[in-house]
C-alpha cells in the first residue's frame, strides 16, 4: 500500500471516528438539558420551545450521522473503489477531446454524487423540517430549484471549468498561478453579480417600505459610514420559516437583506439591534479578512495541485490508473477535505471572535438588551439549541453557544439598569 493511500484511509477514519463521537456528546448534552430551560433564557423560552429545540437538534443529528456515512461510502467509492477510474475509461471512449472527456467526467462524478444524496435532501426537507413546522416549499418547487441549480451549474461551471482544464494542459509548469487568478477573478465576479441577477431567480426582493422602520435604518447607516444599494426584504417564507439577515455584494453595490420571517418577527430596536451586527463585520473589516484568507488558502490550494498533478502515486494511490489533468483535479477536490476538515475550529476560533467583535458594535449602536432579544428570537423560531456540547459547538459552530454570546452582551448592560425584558 502506497503511503499516501494510507494516509488517506487514516484521515478518512480518524475523521469519521470525530464526527460519530461528536454527535454522540451533542446528542447526550442536549439530551440531558432537555428537560430545564437555561436559567438566562428562563423568563424569553417557554420550556415547550426549549424541549421543541432540543428534538430539532438531535433529529438533525440523526440525519447528519446517515449524511456522514452516505459521504464516506461515496468518497471511498469514487477513489479507492474505483468508481472514478472505471468512468474515466469509459469517457476515453467517447470520440471527444481530452478538454470535453475531462469535463464530461467531472460533471458525470458530480451528477451521479448528487442523484445518490437526494434521498436524503428529501427526507430533511419534506420529513424533518415538515415535523418541526419549517417546511413551506412544495415539491414542485423543489424540483424547480433543483433543475435551476443544474442550469446555473452548466451555464456557469462548464466554461469555468473548460478555462482551468486548459490552462493545466496548455499553460506550462506556471499554470496553476493562472488557474488561480481566473478562479480569483470568478469568485469576485459572483460577488457582484449573485445579488442582482442569480438571487432573484430564486427569490422575490422587495425594497423595505418607506416609514419609521426605513428611516430608523438610514439613520444606523448614516452614523455607521456605510452606504449600499438599498434594503430589501427576502420572500424567504415560501420555502422555509427559518429566519436570517445578510449582506451581499461589495462597494456601491452592497445590500441589505432581511428574511420576511425575520422582518415579521423582530421590533423596530431588535432589526437595528442586528443590522448594526451585520454593520460591525463591515466595519470592523471582517469580510476583508475572509476574503483576503480565502484568496491565501486557495492560492495554496493551486500550488499544491499544481504539485500533485505531475506524481504519477498521486493517481495510483487513490485508485485511478491513468494520468490526465481533469482526473489531478477531481481526485484533489475529493481529497482535499479529508485533511482540511481537522482545521475547522481554528476556522471556528477565527469566525466566533467576529461575531464577539460584531456583537460589541452593535452595543455601541444600538444597546445590548434589544441584540439579546433579537438573538433571543431567532433562537427561538429556528429551533436552536441553548445547551450545546462545548467541544461539538468548538468543531462545528461558527457562532458562539447561545449561553455564551448572551452572557458576553448581558456583561454590557450598565449595572443598576433594569432592561425590559420580553416575557414568552
Amino acid at each position: 500500500m502506497h503511503l499516501f493511500t494510507l494516509l488517506f484511509i487514516s484521515a478518512i477514519a480518524i475523521g469519521v471516528l470525530l464526527q460519530l463521537w461528536l454527535m454522540q456528546r451533542q446528542r447526550q448534552h442536549v439530551a440531558a438539558h432537555r428537560a430545564q430551560v437555561p436559567s438566562a433564557f428562563a423568563d424569553r423560552v417557554t420550556l415547550e420551545e426549549h424541549q421543541k429545540a432540543a428534538d430539532y437538534t438531535r433529529a438533525k443529528l440523526a440525519i447528519g450521522h446517515i449524511g456522514l456515512l452516505i459521504g464516506t461510502g461515496l468518497l471511498l467509492f469514487w477513489t479507492l473503489g474505483g468508481g472514478i477510474d472505471l468512468l474515466h475509461r469509459q469517457w476515453q471512449q467517447w470520440p471527444v477531446d481530452s478538454l470535453w472527456g475531462g469535463i464530461g467526467l467531472i460533471f458525470s462524478v458530480s451528477l451521479i454524487s448528487a442523484l445518490l444524496e437526494l434521498p436524503l435532501g428529501i427526507w430533511n426537507t419534506f420529513v424533518l423540517e415538515a415535523r418541526f413546522g419549517f417546511n413551506r416549499t412544495t415539491p414542485r418547487r423543489f424540483i424547480t430549484d433543483l433543475l435551476l441549480q443544474l442550469l446555473l451549474a452548466l451555464l456557469l461551471g462548464l466554461p469555468l471549468l473548460w478555462v482551468i482544464l486548459w490552462l493545466m494542459e496548455r499553460a506550462g509548469d506556471s499554470w496553476w498561478l493562472a488557474a488561480w487568478a481566473v478562479w480569483m477573478g470568478f469568485m469576485l465576479l459572483m460577488i457582484w453579480v449573485y445579488p442582482t441577477l442569480i438571487a432573484p431567480l430564486f427569490n422575490k426582493f422587495t425594497p423595505l417600505e418607506e416609514g419609521p422602520l426605513k428611516q430608523r435604518i438610514q439613520g444606523l447607516l448614516e452614523r455607521c459610514g456605510f452606504t449600499s444599494k438599498g434594503i430589501f426584504i427576502m420572500d424567504g417564507s415560501k420555502r422555509s420559516g427559518h429566519g436570517n439577515a445578510y449582506f451581499t455584494g461589495f462597494g456601491k453595490y452592497k445590500r441589505i437583506v432581511f428574511f420576511d420571517t425575520l422582518a415579521e418577527s423582530l421590533d423596530g430596536d431588535e432589526m437595528e439591534a442586528v443590522l448594526a451586527h451585520e454593520l460591525g463585520h463591515f466595519k470592523r473589516r471582517h469580510i476583508l479578512k475572509h476574503l483576503l484568507l480565502s484568496t491565501t488558502m486557495s492560492l495554496l490550494g493551486f500550488a499544491l495541485l499544481g504539485w500533485f498533478a505531475g506524481q504519477p502515486w498521486f493517481y495510483q494511490a487513490l485508485g485511478v490508473s491513468g494520468q490526465s489533468s481533469a482526473l489531478a483535479l477531481l481526485l484533489f477536490m475529493l481529497a482535499l477535505p479529508v485533511f482540511t476538515q481537522f482545521l475547522h475550529p481554528l476556522m471556528a476560533i477565527l469566525s466566533r471572535r467576529h461575531e464577539f467583535e460584531a456583537d460589541d458594535y452593535a452595543v455601541a449602536q444600538a444597546g445590548a438588551e434589544p441584540m439579546i432579544q433579537a438573538l433571543v428570537k431567532l433562537y427561538r423560531e429556528n429551533a436552536s439549541t441553548l445547551t450545546p456540547d462545548p467541544l461539538y459547538s468548538a468543531f462545528h459552530d461558527s457562532h458562539p453557544p447561545a449561553p455564551v454570546r448572551v452572557a458576553h452582551l448581558s456583561a454590557k448592560i450598565p449595572p443598576g439598569s433594569t432592561p425590559d425584558k420580553e416575557t414568552a
